[in-house]
């Protein structure tokens, strides 16, 4: 279970300083990272240690991560927080 200290230190970890990268971890950790399950919640702070080069790619389409549990989340985050 995550600490609303741990969740405020995520949120800060969520800005990564690429605008593309930003514009698609901040909200979602605002908005939706609370009401993921503790399963969840352990992939997306996983997906935070990834490089920002692979984050890029995996969230642009450009590429698929090798790890299953990643590249579901990487979906997860695009239907949550891209418009349809």
């Amino acid at each position: 279970m995550y600490s609303e200290e741990e969740i405020r230190r995520l949120t800060w970890q969520s800005r990564r300083g690429m605008l593309e990268l930003d514009l698609l971890f901040v909200p979602f950790m605002e908005r939706d990272f609370r009401g993921l399950s503790e399963q969840d919640k352990d992939t997306f702070v996983r997906l935070l240690t990834c490089e920002d080069q692979d984050l890029f790619v995996w969230l642009m389409r450009r590429d698929k991560s090798d790890d299953p549990q990643l590249q579901a989340m990487v979906e997860l985050i695009l239907q949550r927080v891209q418009p349809a």
